[in-house]
């Protein structure tokens, strides 16, 4: 220790920040900002030279996140989900699987909208919004936001169920996406 404070007293005297005035985290950022504060400019660079060559070591191996905050990606990634832009997307399923009343082992492509519609707020999202808070639309099941749904469909799908009978059902797959 008596080298490091060697090496430490011929670096000028950083300046010291008082530590900030919090409210609410009070004690646990107040212990951590003066733990901070009480370091040295030179034990601040090892410091932050240690952290640098962990997050190094951890990209060359193959890892995407930093090591001391796991979490922190996996916050990122869920607010990159509820934000994903309105699109088009397909599924490869049975006919039995689609819920229509129909029996048959043929697959289809079933094209769907999926992703979230926050840019495009209209005057209609807004004032149906501002009716709803006011009670002057009451009990009745309606979204004051737009959402991702077909703006156009695929051909009919033509199809055998299990007895051999024929079938078309129309507007099933999705061929364009929008914010309606």
């Amino acid at each position: 220790s008596s080298s490091s404070s060697s090496s430490s007293s011929s670096l000028p005297a950083a300046p010291r920040r008082s530590p900030r005035a919090l409210q609410r985290h009070g004690s646990l950022l107040a212990q951590y900002s003066a733990l901070l504060e009480s370091y040295t400019e030179g034990e601040m660079r090892q410091l932050i030279s240690a952290l640098v060559e962990r997050y190094r070591q951890a990209m060359n191996s193959g890892g995407h996140e930093l090591p001391l905050f796991p979490r922190a990606g996996s916050r990122r990634k869920r607010a990159r989900a509820r934000h994903k832009p309105c699109e088009l997307r397909e599924l490869e399923v049975s006919v039995s699987e689609l819920g229509l009343g129909y029996e048959s082992d043929e697959t289809v492509l079933f094209r769907y909208c999926s992703g979230t519609c926050e840019a495009a707020v209209r005057s209609y999202d807004l004032s149906l919004k501002s009716m709803r808070s006011r009670r002057k639309i009451r009990k009745e099941k309606i979204r004051a936001r737009p959402c991702c749904r077909p703006l156009a469909y695929d051909d009919d799908v033509s199809f055998l169920d299990a007895y051999n009978r024929y079938y078309t059902v129309n507007e099933l797959s999705a061929k364009e996406c929008g914010c309606v």
